[in-house]
């Protein structure tokens, strides 16, 4: 399982939804999540 970066969910590795941002592939709940990421990705990366 990995985190949703958007709403912190635990999600499937082989989730239907998915980005890369900088080399990283991200994973995501629903395309709701998804598109928020799309949006602004570096808001959901901060460390």
């Amino acid at each position: 399982m990995v985190e949703d970066p958007v709403c912190k969910m635990d999600v499937k590795e082989n989730a239907k939804f998915k980005s890369r941002f900088k080399g990283k592939e991200y994973c995501f709940c629903s395309l709701g999540c998804k598109e928020k990421f799309d949006k602004s990705p570096e808001e959901y990366t901060k460390w």
